[in-house]
């Protein structure tokens, strides 16, 4: 444990493009714009379906195909066939297959858990709110989604923190991110890096699932309605 100590201690560690401030920068970078795009793909979908009450199962199983494929070999498919290894702007090298692979692999709970939220909501209420009027945009704008808003958040949470903690696998292809401090390591064999590099990854993935908590249960109706 003195090993890994000495390891933050070490001022060399927090300085320049293989410094822990610039290497937390590329992994926080590359998980941002993961969870972004598979947001994008993913949220507005599930909602369409969620709302219609069709197609959803289909959609969510297609998604959830992504789990059974392991995620190192997905990368390397991507990295050595129609993506390339070239770097890709602030992502540095095989920044596409990175971004790819992490897109999908944020889908699924993204995907999951919007759908189910949107077809787990009171039908009465949903049929109520019709009955007074409401068009098809103003009900899915205020009566589902805020009533599914928990569950969409609990499925960003888990986008998040998965995608934050597998973007370490960058490093193996020869990217940017933290997961180069513990392939350093590796090679290196020195275990106080490897530790030291895997306690910040833990660390923050751990403060991003507090940060996420608390917004769910701000969203929460009770939560909406005792304010």
């Amino acid at each position: 444990m003195n090993g890994v100590w000495d390891w933050f201690r070490d001022g060399d560690h927090w300085r320049g493009d293989t410094g822990v401030p610039h290497l937390l920068y590329q992994h926080s970078l590359l998980t941002v714009v993961s969870v972004l795009v598979a947001v994008a793909v993913g949220l507005p979908l599930a909602l369409w379906l969620g709302h219609r009450g069709r197609g959803g199962v289909l959609a969510v199983n297609l998604t959830n195909v992504g789990r059974a494929v392991p995620i190192v070999a997905l990368l390397s498919l991507l990295a050595l066939g129609p993506l390339g290894t070239d770097p890709f702007g602030p992502f540095g090298r095989s920044g596409e297959a990175t971004l790819v692979t992490l897109a999908l692999f944020a889908l699924p709970p993204i995907v999951t858990n919007t759908y189910t939220g949107m077809v787990e909501v009171d039908r009465d209420v949903v049929e109520a709110a019709r009955g007074m009027g409401m068009s098809e945009a103003t009900l899915l704008r205020r009566v589902e989604l805020p009533l599914a808003a928990p569950l969409i958040i609990a499925g960003l949470r888990l986008a998040v923190v998965q995608v934050w903690a597998t973007a370490t696998i960058a490093a193996l292809v020869a990217g940017p991110g933290l997961g180069r401090i513990i392939t350093h390591g590796y090679a290196a064999n020195q275990t106080a890096e490897v530790v030291a590099g895997s306690l910040i990854v833990a660390a923050v993935a751990l403060a991003l699932e507090l940060i996420f908590v608390a917004i769910q249960r701000w969203a929460s109706p009770l939560s909406v309605g005792g304010r």
